[in-house]
């Protein structure tokens, strides 16, 4: 696209005259403005799908993609879920019964959701035996009344393996004594961790038997299947698909989209929009080359006019002037970035560090779905910003290319 004179002369004259170190700064903000913006918006698209990755991986590995339930207890699940199994979209399934209430010990209280799982088939369908900190899903034995609960919840109630803590259900048992609320003594057999606050602070899991005796139900009665699917963006459609072909009682179908599904929707628009307003910095860090490139322009006016009387066409100079910005951008986006890669890779163990320097979370598990900040950098990504941010820079370049291209000679060495 250049000939060799435009990118010999563009490339050697990329600097103001030795005198004017003025537009020479210019020239050097422009460049430093456009690797920051690069920088950042590679950092911050990481970090988003960072935490997107977390949402997928942690969060939705741990909640059901989706379940198939009854308004009565089920009974026969190992048949119904072999059923359920031949799905081409079905990768796992396993039982499960949920009870909400309390854990209370030593007059502490936590609030907790209790998942009655079967321990050998939720290994197929969670990934909460990665997550283990004491203990494991094995200890949840039948008729042991084991509980397995988050650090967080551990915590708070200020227990560890081995110790008592009871489950008390929203519901009252009526005696000749009087109404007393219904109640159950377990054993801390495992604490977890995965990071999330939701979880590590609400979940708990118990064995199937144990809650099912707490329910008066059979022992192998359960309250529904969770599915794990080979494609989580399609559980609406499977789960009530599902539900649709099952015999019996009436099924009903839900999906991790109600429970968690708003969340995941604000990430990916919030990566959007995010995405946009940092590509308007970029933009407005490219184009700061347009005040450089008309700077350079008015420095150059006379050796412009040599130029064109020792033969070169207006073509040639527009070129010259193409290439000095175009400079400018390629070296700005190639430190950015560099540097975005090198942010974008330790910008998680940076913040856990400066996080106990200073003794404070940033990222508070009350508040968000996870308690540190993730990162994962895209390749895509890091293409399509140094990408954009060429093509901007390049763009930048045509008007005082231009401008230049016009400059008459006679005009310009008149008062030289």
């Amino acid at each position: 696209m250049f000939r060799p004179l435009s990118l010999y002369i563009g490339a050697r004259y990329t600097r103001a005259k030795r005198r004017n170190y003025f537009v020479s700064f210019i020239s050097l903000t422009s460049m430093i403005g456009l690797a920051l913006g690069v920088l950042v918006m590679i950092l911050v698209l990481s970090v988003m799908n960072g935490f997107d990755h977390e949402m997928r991986t942690r969060v939705l590995g741990m909640v059901p993609h989706a379940t198939v339930e009854s308004a009565v207890p089920i009974s026969d699940w190992r048949k119904l879920a072999a059923g359920v199994a031949r799905h081409s979209e079905v990768q796992a399934v396993a039982p499960y019964t949920q009870v909400q209430g309390l854990l209370t010990a030593d007059g502490k209280v936590q609030k907790v959701l209790v998942n009655a799982v079967d321990p050998q088939e939720e290994a197929k369908v969670s990934i909460i035996g990665d997550f283990f900190r004491q203990g494991s899903l094995a200890d949840l034995r039948p008729g042991e009344f084991g509980m397995v609960i988050g650090d967080r919840a551990a915590a708070k109630l200020g227990v560890g393996i081995g110790d008592k803590v009871t489950f008390v259900l929203p519901e009252v048992a009526v005696t000749p004594a009087g109404v007393f609320p219904r109640m159950k003594r377990f054993t801390v057999v495992g604490i977890f961790h995965v990071g999330a606050g939701e979880l590590d602070g609400f979940l708990a899991m118990a064995n199937l038997s144990d809650v099912a005796r707490l329910k008066r139900w059979q022992p192998d009665q359960v309250q529904g299947l969770r599915l794990k699917l080979n494609d989580l963006f399609q559980a609406p459609q499977v789960a009530w698909q599902v539900a649709g072909e099952l015999k019996g009682e009436d099924f009903y179908a839900r999906d991790w989209t109600r429970t968690h599904g708003n969340l995941y929707q604000a990430i990916k628009m919030e990566k959007a929009m995010i995405g946009l307003l940092l590509l308007l910095i970029v933009a407005v860090a490219a184009f700061n080359i347009i005040s450089t490139l008309v700077m350079v322009v008015t420095d150059k006016r006379g050796d412009i006019a040599i130029l064109r009387t020792l033969g070169a066409t207006p073509r040639q100079i527009m070129g010259i002037f193409m290439v000095q910005g175009t400079v400018i951008g390629v070296v700005g986006t190639l430190i950015g970035g560099v540097l975005g890669i090198l942010a974008a890779l330790n910008v998680s163990d940076a913040i856990a560090l400066l996080e106990r320097g200073l003794g404070h979370k940033f990222l508070s598990a009350d508040v968000y779905f996870i308690d540190y900040l993730p990162s994962q950098l895209m390749t895509e990504d890091v293409v399509l910003v140094c990408s954009a941010a060429l093509v901007l820079s390049f763009l930048a370049t045509l008007y005082p290319a231009w401008r230049a291209s016009r400059t008459q000679p006679a005009e310009a060495l008149r008062y030289e």
